[in-house]
Formats: C-alpha cells, structure tokens, sequence
C-alpha cells in the first residue's frame, strides 16, 4: 500500500498569516510514514521559509504538484474551488470552511468529488481540544490581547 500523500496549502486570502503546517509537524508526519508536500510559499508569512519544510522532508513544489495525488489537503482557510483543480477525487481538504455562510464553496468541493472536513465542526471536548480551532484560536486571540495592552501602557 502506498504511503498518504498530504499537501499544505499557500493561503490566499486577504491578510492571512497563518499556515496549515510547520515544518515541525510535517516532519512528525512524515516519521509516521506520510509523503508531505507543501506548496511553495507556504509558510512565508508565518516566518516559515521553503528551505525549512525542505530540510523536515517535505517535498516544495508548484500547488499543481502539491495537489496532484494528495490524498489530504491541508488549508487555514478553505480554498477557492477552482483553485483546487487536479485534486484526486476522494481527496481529503482539511480547512475552516464555515460551511454554513459559504454553502455555494462548500457544494463546489463535493461537485469536484472532494470530501470536505470542516474543523470548525470539531467537537469542544477535552480529548479533541488539541485539533479545535475554536478553543486554540481564542486561546491564542487572548495572549495576543494582553500583549498588546502591556504594549499599548508601556
């Protein structure tokens, strides 16, 4: 059986600096056995250089090859559509996809035959509070609060 193919998306949308994968998770990843791509460009706006992903064994490439045979898409945000053509069906795409204000997206994913997982659906239970973007990204909002008051008081 062939190893998993998971490929980390570059985002595309206006002002997000945040990225699907570190190069410390791809590494983890690929020690469980996984192929990992990540498309070039990737991390660059969270500090992440391609040389980085490259030096933790990930293949950096073009999204067309990153997305060609993968068969986990991993993104912040969920991805335009038709920025996704070339994507096996059956492929996985991991992502925020506020499925509920973004329908007419969501429908596009399952016409180009991929399953769409949507992390926001994520229970809010402890066993599950490592993957809940709900709860991390509130976490995370928080420190960000405190650290710009302390800033803002000198």
């Amino acid at each position: 059986m062939a190893n998993v193919k998971i490929a980390a998306l570059r985002e595309s949308a206006s002002g997000e600096t945040r990225v699907a994968a570190t190069a410390e998770t791809v590494k983890k990843f690929i020690a469980l056995g996984a192929d990992f791509a990540v498309e070039s460009g990737a991390g660059e706006s969270a500090g992440i250089a391609d040389a980085d992903y490259a030096a933790a064994g990930a293949t950096v490439c073009a999204r067309a090859d990153a997305l060609k045979d993968a068969d986990i898409l991993l993104g912040i945000q969920g991805a335009d559509p038709a920025s996704l053509a070339g994507a096996k069906a059956g492929a996985w795409l991991v992502a925020g996809l506020n499925p509920f204000g973004e329908r007419a997206r969501v429908d596009a994913y399952a016409a180009a035959g991929l399953e769409a997982l949507a992390m926001e659906f994520m229970p809010r239970i402890t066993r599950a509070q490592s993957m809940d973007i709900l709860s991390s990204q509130s976490n995370l909002s928080g420190y960000k609060a405190v650290i710009v008051a302390a800033e803002a008081y000198g």
